[in-house]
């Protein structure tokens, strides 16, 4: 029987883990109950909530008093307004009654590329009106950025360059009372 090997009839028994934490432990929490090692906030950042329950983030903000443009009705009356036409953006105005804010709406349509071009190209547009509208937007209007073919692969200065010179003259129309309601 030299050729038989040996099988034992019980099973092995369950072996502990065998990974175990390092010796110091973590050095920023501290073991043990008892307060944490430096004082945070614990409240929430974020007081609003979307449907779903997750923080939103703040569309209007207040230090520059732009808000956002987001139904039909406000694209459409923005519409009847001025209009300056750049290479890389359209941008259309007019002024509100009764407002001291600027609303800001950005569209892009299908003519200018797939949903990815769109989004690319919208994002542009926002990050370009949040730099720009403080500066040259007038108080009280509304403003619709439309992207264009090039919106979303032109240069980022000529971007800034095409839609600072359409705020600007966009702004000279509206104070010059052409671009009224």
């Amino acid at each position: 029987d030299a050729h038989e090997t040996h099988i034992p009839a019980k099973p092995p028994e369950a072996r502990p883990y065998t990974r175990l934490p390092l010796a110091y432990g973590n050095q920023k929490r501290p073991q043990g109950p008892g307060p944490p090692s430096c004082e945070r906030p614990q409240g929430s950042v974020c007081l609003r909530l979307n449907r779903h329950g997750f923080p939103m983030a703040n569309k209007d903000t207040s230090e520059t008093g732009v808000v956002r443009l987001k139904t039909r009705p406000q694209f459409l009356f923005v519409r009847g307004g001025q209009s300056e036409r750049r290479k890389s953006v359209v941008v259309q105005a007019r002024l509100r009654k009764g407002s001291a804010r600027i609303g800001a709406g950005f569209t892009a349509t299908k003519k200018i590329g797939n949903a990815v071009v769109r989004s690319r190209a919208k994002r542009r547009l926002r990050e370009a009106s949040r730099q720009l509208l403080p500066l040259h937007g007038k108080l009280g209007a509304d403003y619709v950025f439309i992207a264009r073919m090039d919106t979303a692969t032109i240069g980022w200065q000529r971007l800034l360059d095409d839609m600072e010179s359409a705020l600007i003259s966009l702004a000279e129309q509206i104070s010059a009372g052409t671009g009224s309601a």
